[in-house]
């Protein structure tokens, strides 16, 4: 039911279409922040908050920044995406909405449980890609990706902040080549 069911998140009956499918920085809703592979498919944002939800009450804000820490900073939704579904998923009956601190806060219903029971290989398939790996003491690797995206803001905005001294450059370069060659080991 619940894949079959408001197939663009965010679009619903309020009818803003595409608008609400950009992330933070009017970057493309699903993407990393480096551009690379898709974090979450179509449909995927929904199980994440329906779990997070079913793990504590949350707000939006405390969703938003769940989702970031999940990723390592690698993907950041917007309030754009994030309420619309939160919206859904109480029209579903899958959530529960309670007032707390001033802020809806959102818990998950019976028939939201039941639903992350019904799809939990799709859901362990999500929280996989947010780890993107992990390590042999089955930690994540998401700080890697976290400092990988820093890196590449960082290389964004020095080179867009005017010339840059060739002294510089090379003292940059030496250093990321020094990480590719720590990160080979």
């Amino acid at each position: 039911m619940f894949g079959h069911m408001m197939q663009n998140e965010g679009c619903g009956q309020h009818g803003h279409g595409r608008r609400h499918m950009r992330g933070m920085h009017g970057r493309h809703f699903g993407r990393r922040h480096g551009g690379g592979g898709r974090m979450l498919e179509q449909g995927d944002l929904r199980f994440v908050l329906l779990r997070l939800v079913a793990e504590k009450p949350r707000h939006g804000y405390e969703l938003i920044k769940a989702i970031e820490e999940l990723t390592g900073g690698a993907y950041s939704p917007s309030p754009g995406v994030i309420y619309p579904t939160l919206t859904m998923l109480e029209e579903l009956g899958f959530t529960a909405v309670t007032a707390g601190e001033g802020k809806k806060q959102y818990t998950a219903t019976p028939e939201g449980l039941a639903e992350l029971d019904a799809n939990r290989a799709q859901l362990d398939a999500i929280f996989a890609r947010f780890g993107g790996g992990a390590t042999e003491e089955g930690g994540s690797v998401a700080p890697l990706l976290r400092a990988m995206g820093n890196l590449r803001l960082a290389l964004r905005l020095r080179l867009s902040g005017g010339p840059i001294p060739q002294e510089r450059v090379r003292a940059i370069a030496a250093a990321i080549d020094a990480a590719a060659v720590e990160a080979e080991r």
